[in-house]
């Protein structure tokens, strides 16, 4: 199989899992960590470009997972993280996995978040190596071994 096609059918995967899982992401941890690994993802090269906030607010507005919350809220906490990483990437990251970490305490919870960052990485149809970094060292934050979500 093409990588393109694995790309896209694991993409799909996370999504099912997500929409199984409705029913218990509800805290505002989940909601928290998932806006920062939006953020952490969008970011990996170091800079945000419209197309990648086009692809969150995108993101936030259909997700069925993501409708737990309200979007306007959801918005402002991307854009939170956001400002973090682009004021200072290295101190930002530090930050935004903080964030990403609180979710650990619900495993549940803590896969999702890892989900939302291979949807969101593969949204572009190119999960690159360094969205693949961040969110590999969102696992390392949640206690999550990346080779579970092949990373």
């Amino acid at each position: 199989m093409a990588l393109w096609d694995r790309l896209k059918e694991t993409a799909s995967t996370m999504q099912t899992q997500l929409e199984s899982k409705k029913n218990e992401l509800k805290s505002g941890s989940f909601r928290d960590a998932s806006m920062a690994m939006c953020a952490l993802v969008a970011a990996a090269d170091g800079s945000i470009d419209p197309a990648e906030r086009q692809r969150v607010a995108a993101l936030i507005a259909s997700n069925d997972v993501l409708k737990n919350f309200p979007a306007d809220d959801l918005q402002s906490r991307f854009n939170d993280y956001v400002g973090r990483l682009t004021s200072d990437f290295a101190l930002g990251k530090v930050s935004v996995l903080q964030e990403i970490a609180k979710a650990k305490k619900k495993p549940a919870e803590a896969r999702a978040v890892v989900q939302i960052g291979i949807v969101i990485g593969g949204a572009d149809g190119d999960f690159d190596k360094t969205e693949q970094a961040v969110v590999r060292e969102a696992c390392f934050a949640l206690d999550l071994p990346p080779h579970e979500f092949d990373l």
